[in-house]
C-alpha cells in the first residue's frame, strides 16, 4: 500500500513543545483530569479522573477550569490534568495512565488516544482498547512523516488516525472513537407534567341558561362550543313550539341525572341521559 494523503494538519507535524502561543496554553484548551482532586482521603473530590475541563485561566501552578459535564468552575493543580488536542492527542500521559483512562466506563473496544512520550519530546505512541489495552510505537522519519508499520507512512498524525479509523490494517482493531469522547453530557432538565385540573361534577340544575347560550363564553367553559350551540338551538325550538307550562314540566322531568359510580363501568364521570 502506498502513502495515504488526506488533510494536512501543521500541528501534527511538530511536537506540542513547538506549538505557538495561539494554539498551546490558550484560554479554552481542553484538559482531562488524570487523578481525583482533591484526594478522596482528604475530602470528596471536586473533579474525578476522566472528567473533561475547559481551561479558563492559567495561573502558574493553579488553573481555573470549567467542567464540560456540569459547567461548574473551580481551580485545579496543573499536575492533575493533561491537555488534549484534536480530541485524541494527549500531552504528557504515561503508559499506565493511558490504560487507566481507556478502561474507564464509557470507552469501548476501539477507543484510542495518541500520547506524547514523557521521556522524548516529539515521539508518540498509540494506545487502543481491545480485550486489553494495546500500545503501538509511532515512528518518525527524517522527513517528518509518521508510521507504525514501515510499509505505510503518513504525512501527519491526523492522516494516520483517519486511515486506521477506516481499516485496522494490522492493528488489533479499527479505531472507533477517541478516549472519553462518549462522556455523559450535562443532564437535560426534566419538564414536569402539567398539573391535572379536576373539574367539579357538572350539575345541569345549577347552570344558568345565559351561560349555555352566550356566544362570548370563555374557552375554559364547562360546556364545549358545539354543545352550547346544540342546547341553544334546542331551547330556541322549544320556546316556539311548546307552551310555557309544558316547558316547565318538561324541564322538571329532564333534570334527572344519571351518575356513574366507581366499579360500574362508567368511571367517575357523570353525564346527562338526554344527550
Amino acid at each position: 500500500m502506498g502513502n495515504i494523503m488526506r488533510g494536512v494538519s501543521p500541528r501534527d507535524n511538530v511536537s506540542t513543545e513547538n506549538l505557538d502561543s495561539s494554539t498551546k496554553g490558550s484560554e479554552g484548551d481542553m484538559v482531562v483530569v488524570l487523578q481525583d482532586y482533591p484526594s478522596p482521603e482528604i475530602s470528596e473530590p471536586i473533579y474525578r479522573m476522566g472528567d473533561q475541563l475547559r481551561v479558563l485561566a492559567q495561573e502558574a501552578y493553579w488553573w481555573r477550569v470549567r467542567s464540560v459535564q456540569t459547567g461548574k468552575e473551580n481551580y485545579i493543580p496543573n499536575s492533575h490534568v493533561a491537555k488534549v488536542y484534536h480530541g485524541w492527542l494527549f500531552e504528557g500521559v504515561e503508559r499506565q495512565k493511558a490504560e487507566e483512562l481507556l478502561l474507564l466506563p464509557g470507552n469501548r473496544v476501539g477507543s484510542f488516544l495518541v500520547r506524547e512520550s514523557t521521556r522524548e519530546r516529539g515521539t508518540y505512541s498509540l494506545s487502543v482498547r481491545h480485550r486489553h489495552v494495546k500500545h503501538y510505537r509511532i515512528f518518525r522519519l527524517d522527513n517528518s512523516w509518521y508510521y507504525i508499520s514501515p510499509r505505510l507512512t503518513f504525512q501527519c498524525l491526523e492522516d494516520m488516525i483517519n486511515h486506521y479509523s477506516d481499516s485496522a490494517d494490522g492493528l488489533c482493531c479499527v479505531l472507533t472513537s477517541p478516549c472519553l469522547s462518549a462522556t455523559v453530557q450535562p443532564p437535560v432538565a426534566r419538564t414536569e407534567a402539567p398539573p391535572v385540573v379536576m373539574r367539579h361534577n357538572f350539575d345541569w340544575m345549577k347552570v344558568d341558561r345565559n351561560q349555555l347560550v352566550a356566544q362570548d363564553s370563555c374557552n375554559d367553559s364547562m360546556v364545549s362550543y358545539g354543545v352550547r350551540n346544540s342546547i341553544a338551538a334546542y331551547l330556541s325550538f322549544s320556546a316556539n313550539q311548546v307552551p310555557a307550562q309544558l316547558r316547565a314540566e318538561s324541564r322538571k322531568k329532564k333534570s334527572k341525572t344519571v351518575y356513574g359510580l366507581p366499579g360500574n363501568g362508567h368511571g367517575n364521570f357523570d353525564y346527562e341521559d338526554n344527550f
